[in-house]
């Protein structure tokens, strides 16, 4: 069932509203066959989770769901992502200590992460969409031993909308809200990009 999500998830690039609604449905499906019902809430959660592309965290989607739905609480919305992650519905994203960003698009793609202002994008690579992700995994085995169950890829810089209002990492844009604070930030391993080429 997860790869049959997957594959549609493809599709909802080339198809749009229509791949998105018959992915939702199989959604549905994978969670009914789990024996959990359909709530309005998880109902909203889950359109949300298929029709962004922004990572959001559970704050930023319950900021988005609850003037609809009033008696709802940050916790229901993690608890929900939580359930839709242990389906194979959702990604979560992790980025050291700072909250969980979700990903409603299972199809292998990579991420760019802006150091200013934490904003996520996707990233297709090769453009076409087939990404050597077989050969990666058949050379991690060959090399290290390690079955690949999955894997994740991230470039870190600083986005257009900052590069174009002058932020950087040590002039950061003003905090509007307390998520403001809960930017992914570069991990201290990765080497920047004139470090590796020596300049």
């Amino acid at each position: 069932m997860v790869q049959k999500l997957a594959a549609t998830a493809e599709r909802v690039y080339v198809d749009g509203e229509k791949a998105l609604e018959a992915r939702f449905q199989e959604a549905v499906e994978a969670l009914r066959a789990r024996g959990i019902r359909m709530t309005p809430q998880r109902h909203a959660i889950l359109a949300y989770m298929l029709k962004t592309r922004s990572h959001p965290t559970a704050d930023e989607i319950y900021k988005a769901l609850s003037p609809g739905f009033p008696s709802m609480s940050v916790a229901t919305v993690y608890n929900n992502l939580k359930l839709f992650k242990e389906v194979g519905l959702v990604r979560e994203l992790t980025f050291g200590d700072q909250a969980s960003r979700f990903d409603g698009q299972l199809h292998d793609h990579y991420h760019v992460v802006c150091v200013v202002c934490g904003r996520i994008e996707d990233v297709e690579y090769p453009p076409d969409g087939r990404l050597p992700v077989a050969l990666l995994r058949q050379e991690v085995l060959r090399q290290t031993g390690f079955r690949p169950l999955e894997h994740r890829f991230e470039v870190y810089g600083i986005c257009s909308d900052c590069q174009k209002a002058g932020r950087s990492p040590e002039r950061p844009a003003p905090a509007a809200d307390a998520s403001a604070d809960e930017k992914p930030r570069r991990p201290a391993a990765i080497v920047p990009a004139a470090e590796e080429t020596g300049a």
